[in-house]
């Protein structure tokens, strides 16, 4: 009975058991795989460059390059996005060879290409010719270099400059001349657009301060002999000989001045402003003088850092507008950025309302495209270095702030050489600085306030 009894009981725990595993479980929610992101169209930004990479001036094109290439390189490291897309800026290169024929034919290529902005060209000859063909495609051109006044002067919106014109230079080095107490001026140009320019500004400013021009005369940028012409002038016995050109020519030139017994100073633009004159004009070089537009690289807040990072990546020092073309790659990426578009017709207007603290320094357009407020700077070679004399022009701010910064090197050079007293002396030099940039800055909120 018992055996039948646990039979039973058995089977009835069986049953619920079976009961029990028979019931059906709902599975466990499983969660819905996410989407996968949708990645963002990339577009390429194609800018052309334009400079002489082949022939005498290929060490300035060279260099131009580079600073444009660093500009690129810096950008395309931000991951910008641009009207909703991923940009990755592409640099075209192109060679004019500092000719004008040459740099028309480059222009159409670029145009062709459907590049969205070109920076260059780097001479006024070949970018005043390149600005047309610019201007009836749309595209937008900022030339970190051309001086011409033409260049901004045709009426084409699309013409744009990051430097002070060859009227701002001219004229203050005109001055500068006159206040280093000469009297009479030889003047030489190489015809081209950037050289005659500048000489013929020059020759105004000179003229106007007060200065015998005793004479005119010409070569070409691709001249090695310049004994003629210099032959001429030495029986003119003028104080000072302006050059209007490069350093390829004006390197040689002021060697076979002292070759020939020319007790004239030498004075040239920012086209010879630059270590290869040095290395060119060799010796006869000391001594002489030559602006450029802007102030210092070591006396603007980006510059030295800028300088830096050019050195360590190229592995030689700038030549010359390396700083020009960095600002002019970043004035078009921010103008694109303020537009939130890289299509030219979209971004060109947003290009004359920049402002922007560059390399170069302000960068700001008047209704030309010209930069507002173009200071110049004039150097002295000296030891086989360009040593700063003066900054002239440009806002009245500017030129006092460089004062105070020279005055603070003088300090640091006093508090090294000479103690206490020498420290005293620099920092009443700073203290007289900084007044004058309080009365610069009241200067200038005055003129403000009177227009």
């Amino acid at each position: 009975m018992q055996a039948k009894l646990s039979v039973v009981a058995l089977s009835v725990a069986a049953a619920f058991a079976l009961g029990a595993c028979g019931k059906k479980e709902e599975p466990a929610p499983v969660a819905a795989p996410a989407p996968a992101p949708i990645a963002k169209p990339e577009v390429v930004v194609k800018l052309g460059h334009v400079a002489p990479m082949t022939g005498p001036q290929a060490h300035l094109g060279k260099d131009n390059e580079s600073g444009a290439k660093l500009a690129v390189e810096e950008l395309n490291a931000q991951g910008l996005e641009i009207g909703g897309a991923k940009v990755k800026f592409e640099l075209v290169s192109e060679d004019d060879q500092a000719d004008p024929k040459q740099g028309t034919i480059v222009a159409q290529k670029l145009v062709d290409a459907k590049v969205n902005g070109v920076v260059g060209h780097l001479n006024s000859g070949t970018t005043i010719p390149a600005s047309k063909l610019y201007f009836d495609a749309g595209m937008p051109q900022v030339s970190p270099s051309a001086t011409n006044p033409k260049y901004t002067q045709q009426g084409f919106n699309t013409a744009f400059r990051v430097m002070a014109n060859d009227i701002q230079q001219g004229k203050i080095l005109g001055e500068f001349a006159a206040k280093q107490g000469v009297k009479s001026v030889a003047i030489i140009d190489d015809r081209t657009a950037y050289g005659q320019g500048l000489a013929d500004e020059f020759r105004k400013s000179a003229e106007a301060a007060g200065l015998k021009v005793v004479a005119n005369e010409y070569t070409n940028d691709k001249a090695t002999d310049f004994k003629a012409i210099l032959t001429k002038i030495k029986s003119k016995k003028a104080d000072l000989v302006f050059y209007g050109g490069m350093d390829a020519q004006g390197g040689p030139l002021v060697k076979q001045m002292k070759d020939l017994g020319i007790k004239a100073k030498f004075l040239g633009g920012d086209g010879v402003c630059t270590p290869e004159f040095m290395k060119l004009g060799g010796p006869a070089a000391d001594g002489e003088y030559c602006s450029l537009p802007g102030m210092p690289l070591e006396q603007l807040a980006k510059g030295p850092e800028f300088k830096q990072k050019f050195t360590s990546k190229f592995g030689y020092e700038i030549q010359l507008y390396a700083p020009n073309v960095y600002d002019a790659v970043m004035v078009i990426a921010d103008s694109m950025k303020r537009a939130n578009s890289v299509e030219p017709a979209k971004y060109l207007p947003e290009i004359g309302k920049t402002n922007m603290e560059g390399v170069s320094g302000k960068i700001e357009f008047d209704e030309f495209g010209d930069l507002k407020g173009g200071a110049i700077t004039v150097y002295q070679y000296q030891g086989g270095k360009l040593n700063y004399v003066e900054t002239l022009g440009g806002s009245p701010v500017a030129a006092a702030v460089a004062e105070v910064k020279e005055a603070a090197q003088a300090v640091a050079g006093a508090a090294t050489a000479a103690g206490g007293e020498a420290v005293k002396a620099g920092a009443e030099a700073v203290k007289a600085g900084a007044e004058a940039v309080k009365g610069a800055a009241d200067a200038a909120k005055a003129a403000a306030e009177k227009k």
